[in-house]
């Protein structure tokens, strides 16, 4: 079992900064992560992951504004975004697959809008 637990979101003008956290219930150490997002009316896509082993990938619409990272000892997943514009604006998931269990956060509303 695992619980994912989003936190961060909110409102922010274009161009601005914010930085999401998923805190893990359990070691991550050993998982493959994933932030995702949906906006109003869309599918839910992929925006960064990062492997258990630290290899990183992106979608293209956030290559070079946002960054996934991680931190082992306190358990969580982060998604610092940087440049950001009205079309971020979504709810963003976290994500994680265990024993072939497909576990998702509550989600955190991110609204980019002046």
């Amino acid at each position: 079992q695992v619980q994912l637990v989003e936190s961060g979101g909110g409102l922010v003008q274009p161009g601005g900064s914010l930085t999401l956290s998923c805190a893990c219930s359990r070691s991550i150490f050993s998982l493959n992560l994933a932030w995702y997002r949906q906006a109003a009316g869309k599918e839910r896509e992929l925006v960064a992951a990062i492997t258990r082993g630290g290899s990183t990938n992106y979608a293209d619409s956030v290559k070079g504004r946002f960054t996934i990272s991680r931190d082992y000892p306190k358990n969580i997943l982060y998604l610092q975004m940087n440049s950001l514009k009205p079309e971020d604006t979504a709810v963003y998931y976290c994500r994680t697959v265990l024993n072939e269990y497909d576990y998702w956060g509550q989600g955190t509303q991110v609204t980019v809008s002046s």
